[in-house]
C-alpha cells in the first residue's frame, strides 16, 4: 500500500545498486518516487528512505 518513497543517499553513485534492490520490493506498479543526494545522513547511513503508505 506505499503511495510514495522518498529516497536520500550520501553518493548518487550508488543510484544503479539502490534501484535495484527498489526493484525487489516493488515488483509491479512502483510507487512514486524521488530520490535526492544529501551530504550527510544521520549515523553516517548511506541511505534513508521515507514511505507514505495507505493503511
Amino acid at each position: 500500500n506505499v503511495v510514495k518513497c522518498s529516497i536520500f543517499v550520501s553518493d548518487m553513485g550508488n543510484f544503479g545498486k539502490i534501484n535495484a534492490v527498489y526493484g525487489e520490493y516493488f515488483t509491479s506498479n512502483p510507487p512514486a518516487r524521488e530520490t535526492v543526494e544529501v551530504s550527510c545522513l544521520p549515523k553516517n547511513v548511506n541511505v534513508e528512505i521515507s514511505c507514505i503508505a495507505i493503511v
